[in-house]
Formats: structure tokens, C-alpha cells, sequence
């Protein structure tokens, strides 16, 4: 088992806008690192609001729970979050696992990004989980880096897939909301 070089994410894992991990000036970093990939938030949120006073049941989800913004930055309430989107579409191979963590720059500020493992065969554009953990607002900057994904080549390919199993966020063409599969066949 070891992680992808720089080399090997740019030949192995599909990248779509790929972009090197080049220095740009005012920009929170993006591109390909020397073992990881930064990847952009896009333009479209989606903002938590209480103002509905909706129960939050990862079952039966509500949209009423959110705000929809789109726009070059988002400002994310206090002790709040927002879900938002990848600019790139990601697609990982067989014998890897994508691990996403947050960027220094935001955590330093209080926001911390989760977006659980990218499973092998997974692929689409990544919804993420921006938390802002202050009393203050904070700004996210759309089209620039947001997180890293850091892929690990495991010592021998799954049995299953996500791909295999049918998983019901494959081919997510953006910000995608939570959602249960419900079993047709149950009474």
C-alpha cells in the first residue's frame, strides 16, 4: 500500500480540468501536489439556514434546510456550513481510495472541510462539507483550492467496488444532497 506520487495521479486518476500545482499569486493553491491533488470549490452552495426550523433526518432529507447561492465567494453564518462542489470531476481507479482533507489556510481560520473517503471506481464531482466553527462570519473563495485528496494504492484490488454495488452518489454531476435508497421490494 502507498500513496500516489505527483507522477502517478497525473497518469493513473482521472482529473477533469487537471491543473498543475503551480504558485499563483492571491489564489489559495490548486493542482497537483507532490503526493495529492488540491482540488477548487465551484461556484453553487448550498447554505444551512434554521430559518424553517426543519428537523435535520439524513433519511428524508429537506431542501428547505438551505439557502442556494452562486457566486465568485460564499459567506458561511457563524457556528454554520454549506455544502458546495468540486470544479474538477474526479475518477478513481480500481486499486485506490481517494482521503480528502481540508487546506491549512481555512483550518487556520477556523473552517474545516469533510468529504468522506472516494471509494475505488467512484467518480464525479465531489460534494464537500465547509464548517465554519467560528462566532464570525467566514468567506470561501469560489475557483480556488478548498481541500486535498491524497490517494492510496492498496496492496490488492477489492472484490467490490462502488462502481460494482451500484453506489447511489456515482456519476454526481454536482453539489448533491443527502439522500437514503429505499428497498422496492420491502413491505
Amino acid at each position: 500500500m502507498g500513496v500516489l506520487s505527483d507522477g502517478q495521479i497525473r497518469a493513473e486518476v482521472g482529473i477533469k480540468p487537471f491543473a498543475e500545482g503551480m504558485r499563483r499569486k492571491g489564489v489559495l493553491s490548486y493542482g497537483v501536489t507532490s503526493y495529492g491533488y488540491d482540488v477548487r470549490v465551484g461556484t453553487h452552495y448550498k447554505i444551512f439556514t434554521n430559518v424553517r426550523s426543519v428537523v435535520i433526518d439524513p433519511k428524508r432529507f429537506s431542501e428547505e434546510s438551505f439557502v442556494d447561492h452562486h457566486g465568485d465567494h460564499c459567506i458561511i453564518p457563524p457556528n454554520s456550513f454549506a455544502l458546495a462542489e468540486t470544479v474538477e470531476e474526479i475518477e478513481v481507479p480500481r486499486d485506490t481510495i481517494g482521503i480528502c482533507v481540508g487546506k491549512s489556510t481555512y483550518a487556520r481560520c477556523g473552517i474545516i472541510v469533510n468529504v468522506t473517503p472516494l471509494e475505488p471506481e467512484w467518480r464525479g464531482k465531489v460534494t464537500i462539507e465547509i464548517s465554519n466553527t467560528t462566532p464570525l462570519p467566514a468567506k470561501i473563495y469560489s475557483n480556488e483550492g478548498i481541500a486535498q485528496i491524497i490517494f492510496i494504492r492498496a496492496d490488492a484490488v477489492c472484490e467490490v467496488s462502488y462502481q460494482d454495488k451500484g453506489g447511489k452518489y456515482q456519476d454526481q454531476t454536482g453539489l448533491t444532497l443527502p439522500m437514503v435508497i429505499e428497498d422496492d421490494d420491502e413491505d
